[in-house]
């Protein structure tokens, strides 16, 4: 009697992402997409003329924009531990006693301070858009075109991928130019910031135990 065959469904198949490269997010829909670490500020802390500065500044930014953005807040446990290898270590060099003392408290005291509560650390992201269909310059029988062809797409070609990649560039200076404008700093990830994002997100726990290879450092045989 043949046995049947299981097929396990990979869990890329569910993931809107094709591809991520030169510092992008290639989605299945043709789409591309960036993404910006920015710093947060303490509204609550801030004078009353210092807050209407802001929200007129929030306001504009808003305003200026023809396309969404996606803002995310991450809330993770605060990850230290490669800190405290790095103390301990420190204090098995010290031939001090005294200092070696010192550290040794220290270190405690954070061990301690981690166990009593669940200390959060938070980051903010936004994620820029842009839809190659959306782009007002091409006429409308090459959108309608690509309208039926963008699904299918598995690569972009080289110099497609090119154009549109310095299309999504321009935007993410226009965004972190308004973020700016709010007393907000921002930086675009990398690659390999990109990928850690996501196997940081899909895989919170196993990334505690299991950290990414640098890209830099692989190896890819030919």
């Amino acid at each position: 009697m043949a046995q049947k065959k299981v097929l396990i469904a990979s869990t890329q198949q569910y993931l809107d992402i094709v591809e991520i490269k030169d510092d992008a997010i290639i989605l299945k829909d043709g789409t591309l997409r960036a993404v910006l670490l920015v710093s947060s500020i303490n509204f609550a802390l801030k004078g009353d003329d210092e807050q209407s500065a802001i929200i007129q500044a929030y306001i504009s930014f808003l305003n200026s924009l023809d396309y969404p953005l996606q803002i995310v807040i991450q809330s993770r446990r605060l990850d230290i531990d490669h800190y405290l290898e790095k103390l301990k270590n420190r204090e098995k060099e010290l031939t001090n006693e005294l200092l070696r003392m010192q550290i040794a408290d220290y270190r405690g005291y954070i061990s301690e301070l981690l166990e009593l509560g669940e200390i959060m650390s938070k980051k903010f992201y936004v994620a820029v858009p842009y839809n190659p269909l959306s782009d007002k310059k091409k006429n409308f029988i090459r959108r309608f075109s690509e309208a039926f062809t963008a699904p299918k797409l598995i690569r972009l070609k080289a110099e497609r991928f090119l154009t549109q990649r310095n299309e999504l560039i321009k935007r993410v200076e226009v965004i972190i130019s308004g973020l700016n404008s709010m007393s907000l700093s921002a930086a675009m990830l990398d690659t390999q910031g990109l990928i850690e994002l996501f196997y940081n997100s899909y895989n919170p726990e196993t990334a505690k135990q299991e950290k990414l290879t640098d890209l830099s450092k692989l190896r890819v045989e030919e």
